[in-house]
This record gives structure tokens, sequence and C-alpha cells, in this order.
């Protein structure tokens, strides 16, 4: 997979736009964070730029190296600073409850990885803290089939049900949860109808405690 991205995102055209994900610039403005914020699969930075101008303390991991550099190349036209590591989560060394947000946006992974990566990265999350996520549904699999320019996973056991991601942050508020079909209109891989499950949900302040 690392080189696939390395090779999307080694084009001089930002892969997905430079501007941030619509429900991610949406949330982060709406709950007014501070603090730092964790995104993973971060790709070539929109996400992260917007939450720096913003004033949030962005840490950004991802496993291409070119979508590192053009994260870098964007956080330096818009005059903010994002740390952005290279690497897979476990080789981050990141410490529990460490981090105000965590936002997933279009971030999928490997069906045999996926509990355990999201119990991790719901464990980086404060106590009172937010997770925002933005991924593809099961349903997306069909409008893919119709139109391959709207993007997301062809495996459908990477995407997302409603009821997966209740139980996959189950020591969380439910804030919002829902499944819409939207329009995309990121860059030259997300275009077109796609169908989307949509996620803010507030750590519970005695998840220390009940853990």
């Amino acid at each position: 997979m690392k080189d696939f991205w390395n090779t999307r995102y080694k084009a001089r055209e930002f892969a997905y736009g430079k501007s941030p994900n619509l429900f991610f610039k949406e949330t982060i403005d709406r709950l007014n964070l501070t603090g730092t914020i964790l995104l993973p699969a971060e790709g070539e930075g929109r996400n992260a730029v917007y939450a720096a101008k913003k004033g949030q303390n962005v840490l950004a991991f991802d496993l291409s190296v070119e979508g590192k550099n053009k994260a870098l190349e964007l956080a330096h036209s818009e005059n903010v600073q994002i740390d952005y590591r290279i690497g897979e989560l476990n080789q981050l060394n990141l410490e529990k409850d460490s981090f105000d947000a965590i936002a997933l946006i279009s971030a999928h992974f490997p069906a045999n990885e996926k509990e355990e990566l999201h119990k991790k990265l719901a464990e980086l999350v404060k106590p009172n803290g937010y997770v925002i996520l933005e991924g593809f549904s099961v349903n997306n699999h069909v409008l893919r089939e119709k139109n391959p320019e709207v993007g997301g996973p062809a495996n459908i056991d990477m995407l997302f049900t409603k009821e997966e991601i209740k139980n996959l942050f189950k020591d969380f508020e439910i804030i919002e949860l829902k499944e819409i079909e939207v329009e995309l209109n990121e860059g030259l891989f997300h275009k077109g109808v796609a169908s989307v499950i949509r996620f803010i949900g507030k750590k519970s302040a005695l998840y220390n405690t009940l853990d």
C-alpha cells in the first residue's frame, strides 16, 4: 500500500484537493476545538493544515513520504506548522490520553486490523476528548461500481456501518452518528455521490476509572 500512495501523491496536483473535508471543517468550527489533534492516514495534509490554521497543535501521520512532502508544502504556503510523521500507529510510541481530538477522515484499514487499530486510537483520546470520523459506508460499494471516481475502498470489508462505529467507540458518548449520501468534490479521486458514515463522539470522563 505504501507504493500505491506514494505513486498517487507524487503527482504535482493534490489528489484530494487542498481544501479540508467539509464535515471535518464544519465539526472543527462547530465544536471550537483547541489543544492537540491527531490525524491518522493524513495523506497530503489538507485537514491537518486547516486544524493548524484554527490554532490547534497538529500531529499527523501516514505511510507515504510523498504525502508528507505535499503536506509540509501546503503548511508552508499557509504559514502554519504541523508535526507530520511517517509510519504506522504502533511505530509512533504515542501516549494514552494525550490528544484532545482525533480525526479519521477517509481513513480505512484492513479488516483484520480495523478493530485493534480503532481501540488503540480511542485510548489516545483524553477523557472528554473527541473522535471525528467520516468514512465510506458499506453502501458505497454499489455507488463506487456505478462511478469509480467517487473513490473509497473496493474491499467492502474495509468499509463502515453505524453499528460497527458504535462498537469501535463504545466508551464514547454519541453526539452525531448518521449514514448519508453526499456529493463529493475533493480533487481528482473523490468526485460524485458517495455513501458515508459521519460520527462525532465524546470520550467518557469516567473512562480511566472504568478501564
